[in-house]
């Protein structure tokens, strides 16, 4: 059941609880198989991402220990030498370092900001042998990691994939729910996530005085299905509510914060919502942020979904792959070209 966790809250009619009109869904039953709770957890996700587009998991059984490990291996990276980092500049796979300074190009009609973003960030995916189908024909985004060298960074490697591999395994047990939150079969959206495309982004925010128009990263949309964020101490993630107000995404301990993107509202036929959201620069502290991006195959067929479509709701959007989508999206926001002359 959800439940009130911080002293704000309100009650909504859907019986879930909102901490500032951001909704808190316990999955602990969920997660144990409890009778009845794949469809009380469904209703909760569909009334969060059609109403707002953002929620708070609790109860969600990832150790505490490897959610603070994430965070220290971000700061470890980060601690690094900048041409150490630079070393690591994003390769043409879009994996590796992003220095910072990026100019944000997110769409315009959430973002207005005339100054960079104010973060740096390493980017990793799956890991896949050199072998593999998707690395064999060296598409896009099935291409090599890159990695600190041991000797400089001992554990990274193992102990970053190691988090992305408990992080895949539990965003694939939500699936279900998910899909019977839009009245599919739960196993409809399995498929498409096998072999999956998720990344993961070891973001740091420096700490610098407040401006006018100033983001740690700007307002935008997720081009993926979802992002689960692991909460920390150090504020800074704010959304966009329905009503244009920009609302601070409330501090729950061991929580992670949730929102649909892009992928899931084209999939959905905009049924669910992607919901902008931005960052400010902290103020007097470090911040570091480890977002799990969650993503299909890239093979998947992104099409309308049969049961959000009908005589008076046409599908918005031509069906295209996942990999033609995040091509597109890549190549208005993350040019790699442009980060390798930024970090040169």
């Amino acid at each position: 059941m959800a439940r009130p966790i911080v002293i704000l809250c309100v009650q909504h009619s859907s019986g879930l609880v909102m901490t500032h009109a951001i909704p808190v869904i316990d999955l602990q039953d969920y997660l144990r198989g409890q009778s009845g709770s794949l469809q009380r957890t469904a209703r909760e996700i569909h009334d969060a991402l059609t109403q707002v587009g953002f929620f708070i998991i609790t109860g969600h059984g990832v150790p505490p220990d490897s959610i603070a490990g994430i965070f220290e291996e971000a700061k470890r990276f980060h601690d690094q030498p900048m041409d150490a980092k630079v070393a690591l500049k994003l390769n043409e796979h879009n994996n590796g370092y992003m220095s910072l300074g990026r100019y944000a190009v997110w769409t315009s009609d959430v973002n207005d900001n005339d100054k960079p973003d104010l973060n740096e960030a390493f980017f990793m995916k799956r890991e896949r042998a050199p072998e593999h189908p998707m690395r064999a024909i060296n598409r896009r985004f099935a291409g090599a990691n890159q990695w600190p060298a041991e000797a400089a960074l001992p554990g990274f490697r193992e102990r970053v994939l190691a988090y992305y591999r408990l992080m895949d395994d539990f965003t694939n047990r939500l699936l279900p729910a998910v899909a019977v939150s839009l009245d599919l079969d739960p196993g409809f959206f399995l498929p498409s996530f096998v072999d999956s495309q998720s990344n993961l982004r070891l973001s740091h925010y420096p700490p610098v005085p407040a401006e006018t128009n100033q983001f740690g990263i700007a307002p935008h949309t997720d081009a993926n299905f979802m992002t689960f964020l692991p909460q920390s101490e150090v504020a800074g993630l704010q959304v966009r509510m329905p009503d244009k107000q920009w609302l601070d995404v409330p501090l729950v301990p061991g929580s992670f914060a949730v929102n649909s993107g892009d992928t899931l509202r084209r999939w959905s036929n905009a049924r669910f919502k992607s919901t902008p959201h931005r960052a400010l620069p902290p103020v007097g502290r470090h911040r570091y942020a480890v977002p799990f991006f969650m993503a299909p195959h890239l093979d998947a067929r992104i099409d309308c979904l049969p049961t959000c479509t009908g005589p008076d709701n046409a599908p918005r959007w031509e069906p295209i792959s996942y990999e033609g989508w995040i091509t597109k999206w890549t190549d208005a926001n993350y040019d790699p070209k442009v980060q390798r002359d930024i970090a040169a």
